[in-house]
């Protein structure tokens, strides 16, 4: 009885270890579990992340001011509470107008590991990328002026900035955008797929792991790799054309490619691709296959990676509601034109 049972301990080893072996071999890696190893990835030399900071760019990602209409924040169209995104097909923005070219909102959470930012990939980093929804009209619909106007209107807001950056901080649009964007650098939510990598072997349901060994066997972790699982730019049609391709304008950048969106969280984040017109989870992976890898994945596969992909779910960030300086006589006024 005792060497049954050591054989089959010693069988699940093996298949335990041989599985993480083909996860690293494709492409796949955890989140460190130690604070320094994740800092060193998610930290910017630039602008060194702090507590002070970290609270400051908190209060300006909730801050509604910063729009035109005094509406909208960063987490309306990207929403902490869930998912890190705001579960609607094309983001809403500026007088409810609709994306025009049909975008769906991806989510902020992990996003500090992608190579770019945006579908198209425009903005190197997430501080660049927080200066394009506040200046775009469809969504925050401010200027710069607005912003800067704003911020310096309030003494709180003043004080806070040179708590964190020196007394001599100048308070402009750059260093309020660079702010929020260090604040969502530490939106990481690492999971049970992490500590299974990172070498607990019971961290995965037995589903879970038969599931990540069949995402890995259909190709899923060709572009779905990294620590976002989808951190890079790739072709998209490769194999066949997207069923609501024709939905909004959007065919990516120069050429062609397009931002693969993380799968962390995936279970939080429906609906699904760009434009945001697949809302079941086990659909979207069955037109990947077909689109993507040109192959056709069974209900029964796709099931099964959708088993895995649970495993995602990641332990956010505790956050607490910041409570925001008051208005004074000069902050701008809202303004729904």
């Amino acid at each position: 009885m005792k060497i049954a049972l050591t054989l089959a301990f010693t069988s699940l080893s093996l298949l335990a270890s041989t599985l993480t072996t083909q996860a690293t071999e494709a492409g796949l890696k955890p989140i460190p579990t130690s604070k320094a190893a994740l800092m060193k990835l998610i930290d910017d030399p630039k602008n060194k992340i702090t507590d002070l900071k970290t609270e400051l760019g908190k209060k300006l990602y909730f801050d509604p001011r910063l729009s035109k209409s005094g509406l909208i924040s960063c987490n309306t169209c990207h929403n902490l509470s869930e998912g890190g995104d705001d579960g609607v097909s094309a983001a809403i923005g500026h007088k409810w107008a609709m994306n025009p070219h049909h975008l769906n909102s991806p989510t902020v959470y992990n996003a500090v590991f992608f190579d770019a930012q945006f579908w198209d990939g425009r903005a190197k980093d997430l501080e660049e990328q927080a200066q394009g929804p506040i200046q775009a009209h469809p969504e925050m619909a401010a200027t710069k002026e607005h912003v800067e106007a704003t911020v310096n209107s309030m003494p709180e807001y003043v004080t806070a900035f040179e708590k964190a950056y020196g007394k001599d901080v100048k308070i402009d649009f750059v260093k309020v955008t660079d702010t929020i964007g260090l604040f969502e650098r530490t939106l990481v939510t690492p999971s049970a797929y992490d500590d299974y990598l990172n070498g607990k072997e019971n961290a995965l349901t037995t589903k879970q792991k038969e599931g990540l060994k069949t995402f890995i066997n259909k190709g899923c972790a060709t572009c779905h790799t990294g620590i976002s699982l989808g951190q890079s730019m790739n072709a998209f049609n490769v194999t066949a054309t997207y069923k609501y391709q024709d939905v909004g304008d959007f065919k990516g950048d120069a050429n062609g490619m397009v931002k693969v969106p993380t799968l962390r969280n995936i279970t939080q984040t429906a609906p699904y691709f760009h434009n945001g017109k697949v809302w079941s989870l086990k659909e979207a992976i069955i037109e990947m296959g077909r689109i993507q890898l040109g192959t056709e994945i069974s209900d029964k596969e796709a099931t099964s990676i959708e088993e895995f992909l649970k495993a995602l779910d990641g332990r956010k960030p505790a956050l607490a509601l910041p409570m925001l300086p008051a208005s004074t006589a000069t902050t701008p006024q809202s303004d729904m034109n």
